[in-house]
């Protein structure tokens, strides 16, 4: 009997089914909650309730270019990265 020979293309169909999956389930969900962290931090106003990574609960005092200057208690004031900044609890607007 002859054997027949496989197209390469169809070896190579799982890794790309694989890949498609990873895409979807990781990669893409990834990139979209990186983006929405990346406008929550653009948008940071002098007021703002914020929880750091860290989880301390401060009010933002001043914004500059990389860091944010934070009021933790009265005459309490530490400066972080914008980075570690988690979430904001209520906008200055709100």
């Amino acid at each position: 009997m002859p054997q027949q020979s496989v197209n390469p293309i169809i070896n190579l169909l799982p890794l790309v089914v694989i890949f498609i999956i990873f895409y979807f389930l990781l990669i893409r969900p990834q990139k979209t909650k990186q983006m929405e962290h990346q406008k929550m931090l653009s948008n940071l106003k002098k007021n703002d309730e914020v929880i750091t990574s860290s989880g301390i609960y401060a009010t933002v005092v001043n914004v500059k270019d990389a860091t944010v200057i934070l009021r933790i208690d009265e005459n309490v004031k530490i400066e972080i990265l914008k980075d570690f900044i988690s979430s904001v609890r209520k906008s200055a607007n709100s």
